[in-house]
């Protein structure tokens, strides 16, 4: 396999993980809304794990770029 087919195997499997995370974002941001408003704690743990998902998607959509 050459440079070339292996980086376009590497951009593929980017792809594909930035999506999966991108709905995974979405699935703890309905999660949240379905919390029930009294916990706080829940709903923050909640929140700071969407923030952790969208960091881990921008990096992954960085290293799809840098494999372009």
């Amino acid at each position: 396999m050459s440079d070339s087919d292996r980086l376009a195997t590497v951009r593929a499997e980017l792809a594909s993980m930035a999506g999966l995370l991108d709905e995974q974002c979405r699935r703890v941001a309905a999660l949240a809304d379905a919390s029930p408003a009294d916990r706080e704690g829940l709903i923050a743990a909640i929140y700071e794990a969407e923030r952790a998902i969208q960091s881990a998607q921008r990096l992954v959509t960085r290293a799809e770029k840098l494999a372009g």
